[in-house]
């Protein structure tokens, strides 16, 4: 058995929740990324997202160059050059990196898209964050050319090249959408019979259809279906039965995920990790069900994640990285941890932001 598994609760109750860590670690994150996520250069948006969405969380966007940031952001959309290309099935959305943003090298050779539904959400959730206004990108060209990227059972691909296609992609879609605030690009319909199709027997949903329940994929096809306006909030209280998903069976299979050491995992026989602690405590808050789980030790869970560097690790007494970092603070916004940001848990971001107040 993994030794992860194994530590004294003892731990937990010495220590306290450092914010002022985590604003430093996060700091450092956006002045220079260290050596070990030279492999993660693609996705160096995603890496701005959980830095800059992070600091937001501790209440501590001062210390991002906003102008600098939206510059940034801006340059790693991809426009096409007229309404024949924009019609011609690509999607214009952002691309993830520099590393992905071929340069125009001359009129004849064509320059590749490498537009990603996920690079798009993350470009949208920084913008918003740090107080940009949406109204000036150009969203026609997005929202129309996202529609090429849905399939005819509703489900989405990242990319208009073809790759996999499951639930991660079609709640990038339906955040896209909510945050421009224009469903053209999408068939509602559509996408809420995919994700109806991958609730599993136990409650859970899986990536797709007839595939393992896996607490990512159901934090996305709830919040799908709550930014698509398909089930109301705290709808355990109000009338679950009226609900197109089995919200009690769903509920279960939550609860279920909360292990002797308080943290959650994201399925069954799999050890507690931080993310799931955001996953599954999101989709049960969604659900107006939190009142059920085991906060306190919840709480004790995460503080042994909590790195002396700053930061959170995936595991009790790991180092810490940027993925685990984001959703722990996500995790202490949902249990109230004073001087953090109420948190927006269908949208990924604080109340404020997402409001865009």
């Amino acid at each position: 058995m993994e030794s992860h598994k194994f530590w004294d609760k003892s731990e937990s109750n010495q220590l306290e929740f450092d914010r002022d860590r985590h604003i430093t670690y996060l700091q450092m994150m956006y002045q220079l990324l260290p050596e070990a996520y030279q492999g993660q250069e693609i996705n160096r948006l995603t890496l701005a997202y959980f830095i800059i969405l992070g600091l937001d969380i501790t209440n501590s966007l001062h210390c991002v160059e906003k102008e600098a940031v939206v510059d940034w952001v801006l340059s790693l959309q991809y426009h096409p050059k007229d309404d024949v290309e924009l019609n011609n099935g690509e999607f214009f959305g952002f691309h993830g990196s520099r590393s992905s943003q071929f340069q125009v090298n001359n009129d004849v050779v064509k320059v590749p898209n490498g537009s990603h539904l996920a690079s798009t959400y993350c470009a949208l959730a920084i913008l918003k964050t740090v107080g940009y206004d949406l109204t000036l990108i150009n969203s026609n060209s997005i929202m129309k050319s996202m529609k090429n990227l849905q399939q005819p059972d509703g489900s989405f691909m990242p990319i208009h090249t073809g790759a996999e296609t499951d639930l991660r992609f079609v709640y990038c879609a339906a955040a896209i959408s909510c945050m421009l605030k224009d469903w053209s690009g999408m068939d509602k319909e559509r996408a809420k019979n995919y994700i109806i199709n991958c609730q599993s027997y136990d409650g859970g949903f899986g990536l797709i259809p007839g595939s393992e329940s896996h607490g990512g994929a159901t934090y996305c096809a709830i919040s799908s279906l709550q930014l698509m306006g398909f089930i109301e909030d705290d709808l355990l209280t109000r009338n679950p039965s009226s609900c197109t998903i089995n919200v009690p069976l769903l509920v279960n299979w939550c609860l279920q995920r909360q292990e002797m050491d308080g943290g959650f995992q994201g399925r069954p026989n799999k050890p507690s990790d931080t993310c799931y602690a955001f996953w599954i405590v999101g989709v049960l808050k969604i659900l107006g069900a939190c009142k059920f789980i085991d906060e306190r030790c919840l709480r004790e869970f995460l503080l042994t994640c909590q790195s002396e560097f700053g930061g959170f690790s995936k595991f009790p007494r790991k180092l810490p990285d940027l993925y685990h970092s984001y959703y722990g603070l996500c995790a202490f916004s949902l249990l109230r941890e004073p001087n953090l940001k109420p948190f927006s848990v269908e949208l990924g971001m604080a109340d404020v932001a997402a409001l865009g107040i």
